[in-house]
């Protein structure tokens, strides 16, 4: 059985805490062996203070004795396993002891603790800069390291095999997070969390992106003579949680021309863009009453920002055909940042966290829709929309936000 460590008196605690203060004053005066005799008795009274430790590690450190001072600090830690200062320091004395890797990797559990800057006084907020700039080298040197070491086998394997074993690397570097599927609504076990899909699950992507030009030509059509159409992609009523969205609620910065409303042909929309329907029409996408599919043509106006936010569904992905890019546009998904290209189309899984910027002086249009997840069968598919149908027939409701 495990022993509590002994009580002290309320007499012994106080006298500990005046020796403590004692030891500050000599330390303040330079009168180190001072110091470090009132902390020793501070300890012999009352080591059940983290604080203690600390003073005793910074007056060992001052002292030139850093095993010692590492000593003190691990038994801080022993009673306190989160406390900054103690895993800062720690950190500092492995690496004034030469121990650089181990040094590098103190530095990163300190700062999985580390307070806000603006709680920090200039010294350790230099201190902290310093943490970061030793792991972060440490980090890259290691993801490097490794990265070498799997060259023969990243060079036999598929793109999809590839980006697996990079991002199992990454992750267990530290350089990359694992982001995961987090649908607002609907979440069907078992599907890959994969930010971007490789093109070879989509065999029609080639041909709609061989018709970028004439859905170009349609979408100018739209912008000069139906531009009315473009309206706020986020409406959100007042009664409901904005998060996030408040600053694009009812927002033109942020405009949908929609061709496929929650399910339902928009009729000029579509009168309008006959060829891009056309185009569309070849897509796997799910056919839910009152929720797919979906298309539009996606309006980001300049020096706007959508923020980081998840989709509704795992069951299906999004498509995005860029056809308007100014410079400065991005868009990212989970880990993985990228730029759209004029034509280049791709498919990512919205459930991941994700965000898009126009940080040009033009807006940005991209054509958008919905398709299966290619990791369904036709049976899991309809099971799907039986389900959903199911759901809203009886609730008599459809949350806004489709599939």
């Amino acid at each position: 059985m495990s022993q509590e460590p002994p009580a002290r008196s309320p007499a012994a605690a106080e006298r500990a805490r005046d020796l403590n203060r004692e030891a500050m004053a000599a330390m303040s005066r330079r009168d180190l062996a001072g110091a470090k005799a009132r902390l020793e008795e501070a300890l012999r009274l009352s080591d059940q203070d983290a604080s203690l430790w600390i003073n005793m590690a910074a007056c060992e450190r001052a002292l030139g004795e850093p095993e010692a001072a590492l000593t003190a600090v691990e038994g801080a830690l022993a009673l306190d396993a989160r406390n900054f200062m103690a895993l800062l320091m720690k950190a500092s004395l492995l690496e004034r002891l030469g121990r650089l890797r181990q040094a590098a990797g103190a530095y990163g559990v300190a700062l999985t603790q580390a307070p806000p800057e603006d709680r920090l006084d200039a010294a350790t907020r230099q201190a902290l800069r310093h943490a970061r700039d030793v792991n972060g080298r440490h980090r890259a040197e290691l993801q490097a390291f490794i990265h070498a070491e799997m060259a023969d086998t990243l060079s036999q394997t598929a793109s999809a095999e590839t980006r697996r074993l990079q991002a199992f690397a990454d992750m267990l570097v530290g350089v990359r997070r694992n982001y995961r599927q987090q649908p607002v609504d609907f979440f069907y076990p078992g599907m890959p969390a994969i930010e971007f899909y490789d093109r070879e699950h989509f065999p029609w992507l080639p041909e709609l992106e061989a018709r970028t030009e004439v859905i170009r030509e349609e979408l100018q059509s739209a912008l000069a003579l139906d531009a009315g159409r473009f309206t706020p992609y986020i409406k959100y009523s007042e009664n409901v949680p904005l998060d996030q969205w408040a600053e694009l609620n009812h927002s033109s910065r942020w405009s949908a021309f929609h061709l496929i409303e929650f399910g339902a042909p928009q009729e000029a929309a579509c009168a309008r863009c006959p060829k891009t329907m056309a185009a569309i029409s070849a897509l796997p996408q799910p056919q839910i009453p009152g929720r797919s599919p979906a298309a539009m043509f996606s309006q980001l106006q300049p020096r706007t920002r959508i923020p980081p936010h998840t989709g509704v569904a795992n069951v299906r992905l999004v498509m995005h055909l860029p056809l308007i890019v100014p410079p400065g546009c991005g868009f990212r998904v989970g880990n993985e940042s990228r730029e759209w290209t004029v034509g280049e189309g791709w498919v990512f899984d919205d459930t991941i966290e994700h965000e898009a910027w126009n940080e040009s002086d033009q807006p940005r249009v991209i054509l958008i829709c919905d398709v299966w997840s290619p990791f369904l069968s036709e049976i899991e598919r309809d099971g799907i929309a039986r389900v959903m149908s199911a759901m809203d027939r009886f609730s008599e409701t459809v949350p806004a936000g489709g599939v």
